[in-house]
């Protein structure tokens, strides 16, 4: 009986749906593994070379650990440590802003999905109607804006850009919507609470998820915006995105007419990239679980 279905079971497998489903499901692993795992292998394993052996030796062989060393030394040099100066930056833009994001996006996303008041379907159109707007069509508007308050050059000119996310409004009325019971939020206020206070003490406890979400998905988008900032804050206010670009003119292969005195190998272009996600790769791994549950949060209505 066993051999008998150790036979079904193997004869299931090779029929020829069961062998073409397999056969694409491979296709489009090794698909993605070339396109999207094998430059991050590289980008990994470049810092470990000096320039002569990252073009001598294979392409993804291990270096040495001396050659990280030094090229990490010669990264801190450049420009007396800027790179240290556009990271510092760039933290100080991104967690002001993702502060003021909280404060700002939380409370209106539920507003939208647990008050009534005139106007409401009208800020709720207009806030997807903006999500759908590119941000690069946004620079122009927001560069005349911020001339106009004189805070062209100053941290303000990035931070308070970058604390407008619809995105985040959306995704909190979205929540607060199909995942939190109203008749909770009414039993409160049956008890004599406040609107702030069953905001603050029970509505925002069990939007922690979705917090995560929101603050997570504000973060990256900040850290790794370049356009915004390169507008607003050149030279050494920019961020760490900023920086990679004038980093990459003083590599000669992307830069053959640079006339610069100091000159950077891809070894060194390579750490500085490294660097400039390091943050945003811990945040990840340390907030996996809040962002699972935000993910699947509102999955089914009540």
């Amino acid at each position: 009986m066993n051999a008998t279905n150790a036979n079904a079971t193997r004869t299931r497998a090779l029929t020829p749906s069961a062998f073409l489903g397999r056969s694409f499901s491979a296709v489009v692993i090794l698909f993605f593994v070339i396109v999207f795992g094998l430059p991050i292998v590289w980008l990994l394993l470049a810092p470990t070379k000096s320039a002569t052996e990252l073009t001598a030796q294979p392409p993804f062989s291990f270096g040495s650990f001396a050659t990280i060393a030094d090229n990490f030394a010669r990264l801190s040099e450049f420009q007396n440590g800027i790179v240290w100066q556009w990271t510092a930056n760039a933290a100080f833009y991104t967690g002001v802003a993702l502060v003021i994001t909280l404060v700002v996006s939380i409370p209106a996303g539920y507003a939208l999905a647990m008050a009534q008041f005139r106007g409401r379907r009208l800020l709720l159109i207009v806030t997807l109607v903006i999500m759908l707007i590119p941000n690069t069509a946004l620079v122009l508007p927001i560069f005349l804006e911020m001339s106009a308050l004189r805070l062209i050059g100053t941290p303000w000119a990035v931070i308070l850009p970058f604390s407008f996310f619809p995105f985040g409004v959306y995704l909190t009325y979205i929540y607060f919507t199909t995942s939190v019971s109203k008749d909770l939020l009414n039993a409160a206020r049956i008890d004599g609470a406040s609107e702030l206070r069953v905001f603050l003490s029970v509505a925002l406890p069990l939007a922690t998820p979705v917090v995560a979400l929101v603050g997570f998905f504000n973060l990256v988008g900040n850290w790794n915006n370049y356009f915004l900032p390169f507008v607003m804050e050149p030279g050494r206010k920019a961020p760490i995105q900023v920086g990679l670009a004038e980093l990459l003119s003083n590599v000669p292969l992307f830069n053959p007419t640079s006339a610069a005195s100091i000159t950077l190998d891809l070894p060194v272009m390579a750490l500085a990239t490294l660097i400039s996600i390091a943050p945003i790769l811990i945040v990840f791994l340390f907030s996996q679980r809040f962002l699972v549950e935000g993910m699947t949060a509102g999955g089914t209505k009540e």
